[in-house]
């Protein structure tokens, strides 16, 4: 056995906040097992194996790319606008702590708990354009989008100088950084791609709605990591953190159920686990900033705004497969503007307070950060899909289309011989019975 290696006598590690930020480390990689379920349940039986997959292949291709280039990135100790190529290979990333992050716990540990997040950032993409995308396209996509888009922005918000940090932005755990690029991202890239063959002109359904509850179950499980994590130490702002993460989910998913149940008179099961969701999203930024009353707010306010444009893109031929704009994207900037409302220093002295606090000059810098996110993640994502059709081709044909993902791009089944399985009758949305008034999928029938 090697021995263990040395830490410097300056380094001071703790070992519960580095067992706290590893632990979470885990949640958050099993948040993209649970988008995978998630993403997999809402689309048809032909292109289940495919759309996990999109989620699964991150955690790889990611994971590789991080060390390799997107920690430097990310975070190294550059410019205000990017942190330079100094730490790629990991060289330098080592056991002591970096105070720029966390004083407490190895760099590495900081470093594999962000690789998390850039993980599943690219993955929540996927949901705006299932069901149409060459797989190998979308390695490709994603490859170049965390090089370019997502790695960046994290410097900006997060990273030592980034010039965000610097105007004083606030996101604790990712409303900008991870949801609004995804979002904005993934609107983008559906507009650009274009619709699926047959999108309004057959029933397009989630094919497996216990498999949707399952992945929302270990989306919330998982999300105690992404943002009590944030914290990166166990202390009392880890549990304020939690707390505001767990309230915010549960008044999003109670406000979901009763605005279905006020316009169909019926509460859905998958209406209810994209209600958590996106009460997760929108605490997300302010999970560590906020009290725990306003936290319920955030929720009630993200499932309000995220419902409402559902309902408005179910009117256009906008084909964001799984409303991945509106349910990240738009609960994102809910999110990030709310903080810079109820945010105060008497939940954490080192945070900020926002425009209930007195201090309404927190709203213009948080709409500073959301523009700024906003315009990173649309014009990269344009210029990333521009490239990869030219040189790849980006969608599937037709053929390809309608006779599934799974079989075109895997060779694979994810239930044997149910390829040609029809949906259950009733479960339409439009001209037909409404299942759910906001199924964040197209589920139209013609």
């Amino acid at each position: 056995m090697m021995p263990a290696p040395v830490l410097t006598d300056a380094a001071v590690v703790s070992a519960g906040d580095t067992a706290w930020v590893l632990a979470s480390t885990a949640l958050v990689m099993v948040m993209t097992v649970g988008l995978a379920f998630f993403y997999g349940g809402l689309v048809r039986p032909k292109n289940a194996l495919n759309t996990m997959m999109m989620s699964m292949v991150a955690l790889g291709l990611i994971s590789v790319q991080w060390v390799l280039v997107g920690y430097s990135i990310g975070f190294g100790h550059g410019t205000p606008w990017w942190g330079g190529l100094a730490w790629a290979g990991f060289k330098g990333v080592g056991l002591d702590p970096d105070p720029a992050y966390a004083a407490t716990i190895p760099l590495q540990a900081h470093a594999m708990f962000q690789a998390m997040f850039a993980i599943i950032t690219p993955a929540l993409i996927s949901g705006a354009i299932v069901e149409r995308m060459h797989f190998r396209a979308y390695v490709v996509f994603i490859l170049l989008w965390a090089t370019l888009v997502y790695d960046p922005l994290a410097h900006w918000v997060w990273g030592a100088g980034g010039w965000l940090q610097k105007l004083g932005a606030l996101d604790f755990a990712g409303g900008t950084v991870v949801h609004i690029s995804a979002g904005v991202s993934a609107l983008v890239a559906a507009r650009m791609l274009g619709p699926r063959k047959d999108f309004k002109r057959s029933p397009i359904v989630p094919h497996n709605v216990p498999l949707v509850l399952l992945g929302a179950g270990l989306l919330w499980f998982g999300w105690f990591g992404f943002n009590a994590g944030s914290a990166l130490a166990a202390n009392g702002l880890a549990a304020l953190a939690f707390t505001n993460t767990n309230t915010a989910a549960a008044a999003a998913l109670v406000t979901w159920v009763c605005l279905d149940l006020a316009r169909t008179g019926k509460a859905t099961a998958v209406g209810a686990a994209t209600g958590l969701v996106v009460g997760l999203v929108g605490i997300t930024p302010a999970a560590g900033y906020i009290t725990v009353p306003a936290s319920i707010a955030v929720g009630v306010l993200a499932a309000i705004v995220s419902y409402t444009a559902i309902q408005i893109r179910a009117t256009t031929r906008l084909d964001d497969s799984l409303d991945v704009f509106s349910c990240h994207g738009l609960a994102g900037v809910a999110g990030a503007l709310l903080t810079g409302v109820f945010a105060t220093k008497v939940a954490n002295p080192a945070g900020g307070d926002g425009w209930l606090a007195g201090n309404f000059a927190q709203m213009g810098v948080q709409l500073v950060a959301v523009l700024a996110a906003i315009a990173i993640a649309a014009v990269g994502t344009a210029l990333i899909m521009t490239f990869v059709n030219a040189t790849l081709g980006a969608k599937a044909g037709v053929k390809e289309q309608l006779s599934g993902l799974d079989l075109s791009e895997h060779g694979e089944e994810a239930y044997f011989g149910e390829q040609g399985a029809t949906p259950t009758p009733g479960l339409s949305l439009g001209a037909g019975v409404i299942v759910s008034s906001a199924v964040p999928a197209n589920v139209e029938a013609a």
